[in-house]
């Protein structure tokens, strides 16, 4: 079956391109927060996830006066080029001054901010140009452009990292993201030749409506609200993982350097995993079985790869279980998530999702962070949490459920 139709080809190509450079930019700038959290502490992760949510409730109504005001031609390059300069000058920070916990930790929420605003609105402007029907067919291949760009990034992340020290890795990132820009205003000008679903393009008006739109859309909406359950759960059970991996990754390795390449390996098998998955499968799962049962066999999975490791607690067992929901994620979980934006009014798509990805998203890390503390506190071992995740993974697979069924009653598939 051909995934694309006459008029398709150059804007998915395209829009495949954008999140490769998008992506490898960002797996080259994760495996070295991901080593600075480990030298902090896994035990400073959860102070550092509160910190960042209070970072994204000063953040959102910016974001809301940016939308409503600024074109969106205007607006994506020019949040694309300000965390550039930003990764320049953490660059010449990290060649200054190489063991500051202080640059680590804020590198930390940085990066966190970096994650959040700049992918998160991708996947807007995506929901934007693409309606419900091509997002079932084709959001699958411009996700497995990110995963390609996941593969390239931790490459060279692990031989920047060894050869020429971090510094350098974060100067490469700002290189590949200033490609970025050059791809988004082609995909722009291709975009308004051939018009969204709705017929026509709006990149030259601001989106306009209240400042905090996004937050009483959410409120009112049962919709929306039912896909912040969706990434809550997700964020919660996924924190446990990552407080208990870095606790490990602090243990078996020394050093900055031995602990980016450490994650930077990780990351490289998980997305080589992610992007067969989104290549390959995602697209085939939603148009055969539906978006709805696609969202709940992905809850259904991760819930017993939680059972697995309650069952058989160990350090080899947690790295697979991390790195396996991590490419169930990224593989299934997020491009079907993104399909359900195909079918919102354009405000909610950047407005209610920027929301989402901040506020609701790491509130969740809060709450996941501050609740593994509580078990660990309690004596809780590794097999007890993986326990506890694995009942929130039930909570979820019924949060899947409702939440597809309202797509459904929406007109999607």
């Amino acid at each position: 079956m051909v995934l694309w139709r006459a008029g398709e080809r150059r804007a998915l190509a395209l829009s495949f391109a954008y999140f490769a450079l998008l992506l490898a930019s960002y797996y080259l700038i994760r495996p070295v927060r991901d080593a600075m959290a480990a030298a902090s502490g896994p035990e400073t992760i959860k102070y550092l996830s509160s910190l960042v949510f209070f970072v994204m409730l000063l953040i959102v109504p910016l974001f809301g006066v940016l939308v409503s005001r600024v074109p969106r031609r205007r607006l994506l390059p020019l949040s694309h080029a300000f965390f550039v300069l930003n990764l320049l000058l953490f660059g010449a920070w990290f060649k200054l001054l190489p063991d500051s916990l202080l640059a680590g930790r804020v590198f930390y929420l940085w990066t966190t901010a970096f994650n959040l605003f700049v992918v998160s609105v991708f996947w807007s402007m995506m929901a934007e140009l693409w309606g419900e029907e091509q997002g079932r067919r084709l959001f699958g291949v411009i996700a497995a452009g990110g995963s390609l760009g996941g593969l390239c990034g931790p490459l060279l992340a692990r031989w920047l990292a060894a050869s020429m020290g971090v510094a350098a890795v974060l100067v490469c990132a700002a290189i590949l993201l200033s490609l970025t820009v050059v791809v988004m205003v082609a995909l722009e000008r291709d975009a308004a030749r051939w018009g969204t679903r709705d017929g026509q393009l709006t990149i030259d008006e601001p989106l306009g409506g209240e400042i905090l739109a996004g937050l009483t859309h959410l409120a009112s909406t049962p919709f929306l609200l039912g896909i912040a359950v969706l990434v809550m759960l997700g964020s919660i059970v996924g924190m446990f993982v990552y407080i208990e991996l870095a606790r490990s990754a602090g243990v078996l390795f020394h050093s900055g350097a031995e602990r980016t390449a450490f994650f930077a390996t990780r990351d490289l098998w998980v997305n080589g995993l992610s992007f067969l998955m989104q290549l390959l499968v995602v697209g085939t799962l939603a148009r055969r079985f539906g978006v709805q049962r696609t969202l709940v066999g992905g809850a259904v999975v991760t819930t017993l790869t939680f059972a697995t490791l309650a069952l058989v607690p160990g350090v080899l067992v947690l790295l697979w279980v991390n790195s396996g929901l991590r490419v169930l994620e990224f593989g299934i979980g997020k491009p079907a998530r993104d399909m359900l934006w195909t079918v919102v009014d354009r405000e909610s798509k950047y407005k209610v999702k920027n929301v989402i990805d901040t506020v609701v998203y790491r509130g969740a890390d809060v709450l996941g962070g501050w609740c593994h503390a509580a078990l660990t506190a309690a004596g809780v071992s590794l097999g007890g949490i993986a326990a506890v995740a694995a009942g929130i993974g039930g909570v979820l697979i019924g949060g899947a459920y409702v939440t597809g069924r309202a797509y459904r009653r929406r007109g999607g598939q």
